[in-house]
């Protein structure tokens, strides 16, 4: 069975928590893996962006403010203003630490394609960042990627 450092692309460029979050986007874009991961200064993954972080679902890109009732001169808003807060924030995200992801699920460079193949299943991702023993980037591993390893095993 092949590991992750086996199946994983490890040409990948990672971003900081600082970098502007068009930085990001641009590498989004001209990559295809559909992810980015975030570092640090130690290069150890401290967050994700993906596609779907930058997709302001249909309901939310409007960003109405919530429903609301005048009473006694004041305004009182039906729902919560959080759900509302996190969305303005996320549609005008400057810094790649408001888009991201943190803390995200990932694979170590010695596990087996069919553990990575069910932790990729078990939490619906597409792809994950690969990490060494000391928690620092060494690639990115696709659904695809650890479903042709596992199928190719078989």
């Amino acid at each position: 069975m092949k590991t992750a450092a086996e199946i994983m692309n490890a040409d990948v460029a990672g971003v900081a928590p600082d970098d502007e979050a068009r930085t990001a986007i641009d590498l989004l874009a001209k990559s295809d893996l559909g992810a980015v991961p975030v570092v640090d200064a130690d290069h150890k993954v401290v967050g994700i962006v993906s596609e779907s972080d930058l997709i302001l679902a249909d309901e939310e890109s409007d960003l109405h403010l919530p429903h609301y009732f005048e009473i006694m001169g004041g305004v009182v808003f039906i729902g919560s203003m959080k759900g509302f807060e996190k969305r303005l924030e996320k549609a005008f995200a400057t810094k790649v630490s408001e888009l991201m992801t943190a803390d995200p699920i990932v694979v170590h460079t010695y596990e087996a394609a069919d553990r990575v193949a069910k932790k990729i299943a078990e939490h619906h991702h597409n792809h994950l960042p690969v990490v060494d023993e000391d928690g620092r980037l060494a690639g990115m591993v696709t659904r695809a990627d650890a479903l042709a390893a596992v199928v190719e095993d078989s």
